[in-house]
């Protein structure tokens, strides 16, 4: 029943994550959306069984009650079918949750490495848009945010870190929606054609 349903509670999925009964290298709030973000839009269906645990750093998490369970479980699946809502009805209206900085900037690395962390449990299913001339592009923000600032590319310039982190909130959605439309255009594209009546010869 849908009453049994708990309310999405993102601040106290913030607080829990951040806190010690979650396991130490449990994800944070915006790493866990960057990670729903790609599970959600990604080339294959991925059962919570497999990665639920992946959000827990492969630990158990400790609740201090079954409605704290029910809550953050609850919230994590909510988010999910939040972001899966928005992508079926109108992509280009969905906002990640990024995290903010003591001053207020936005930071989009963590974000970035978990959406690159979902890639992960499907690297191969990914490696058409990976290895795709032109789509690839997509990708470039999310690598370059979640890099080590202390490494360079052995070609090319030197990468900019800093315009690319400014550029994040408007950048990471852009190549989202088109990360979205590239699967959705690729599932299209293998689904059986009907095929036609040959007419009979005379």
């Amino acid at each position: 029943m849908e009453d049994d349903i708990p309310p999405i509670d993102l601040e106290a999925l913030d607080r829990y994550l951040d806190s010690e009964l979650s396991p130490d290298d449990c994800m944070g709030l915006s790493e866990l959306d960057g990670f729903l973000t790609a599970i959600v839009i990604g080339p294959q269906l991925i059962p919570p069984s497999e990665w639920l645990p992946v959000i827990w750093g492969d630990e158990e998490p400790a609740f201090e009650s079954e409605d704290e369970m029910r809550t953050i479980i609850g919230t994590i699946m909510g988010r999910y079918n939040e972001i899966a809502t928005c992508f079926d009805s109108n992509p280009d209206e969905f906002k990640p949750i990024f995290r903010e900085g003591m001053e207020g900037e936005v930071m989009a690395a963590d974000w970035a490495a978990g959406f690159l962390e979902a890639i992960a449990l499907r690297r191969t299913a990914w490696e058409p848009l990976i290895n795709h001339r032109r789509a690839r592009i997509l990708l470039a923000p999310l690598f370059l945010l979640s890099a080590d600032p202390n490494l360079h590319e052995e070609d090319g310039d030197p990468v900019d870190w800093e315009k690319v982190a400014n550029a994040a909130p408007r950048t990471v959605p852009i190549c989202v929606v088109g990360i979205h439309d590239f699967w959705k255009d690729q599932r299209e594209r293998s689904k059986p054609q009907p095929r036609r009546n040959r007419r009979p010869k005379r």
